[in-house]
């Protein structure tokens, strides 16, 4: 069953929230690819600032972990504003204000190399005061490189 698309001003606003407002996704460069209440994805380009193997030119953990993070806080964000689609769109950005990872769990499976990378999330339960997520970070060619499952309290 498919959910009711988002206004474009919701999709518009959180997308300028994510990537532009939250200084660290600006920085990492994170931009979303989609945004639907049944999953996100999002791309991260390879930039020399971004290396923590500087030998092998591999992306740093640091930023898998933190992207996949973001990706998850950002799922959890489209499933709450599916779930309120009733309220303004004003009311529904006030509700992430609320959210915040309270656990994080990264699986590094392969070496994180190549020009750009692609990370997608979808909630598992949305709760009325924790969400469960699970995430994935792959390379260029859809090679599976890091996995993830995250907790966020949302009340």
């Amino acid at each position: 069953m498919n959910s009711p698309a988002f206004e474009p001003e919701f999709v518009a606003r959180v997308k300028t929230m994510f990537e532009e407002r939250i200084p660290f996704n600006r920085v990492i460069g994170l931009r979303i690819a989609s945004l639907t209440a049944e999953g996100v994805s999002a791309q991260i380009a390879m930039r020399p600032e971004l290396i923590g193997h500087f030998t092998h030119q591999r992306l740093h953990g640091g930023v898998i972990s933190a992207t996949l993070d973001a990706m998850a806080g950002l799922a959890v964000m489209a499933a709450i504003g599916a779930r309120h689609l009733d309220e303004t769109i004003d009311t529904r950005l006030a509700r992430f204000s609320k959210l915040g990872t309270i656990d994080l769990r990264i699986d590094y499976l392969r070496p994180a190399t190549g020009p750009h990378f692609s990370a997608s999330a979808q909630v598992l339960r949305l709760g009325s005061r924790l969400a469960f997520t699970r995430m994935e970070f792959m390379d260029a060619k859809g090679t599976l490189l890091a996995t993830g499952a995250a907790a966020y309290i949302v009340a």
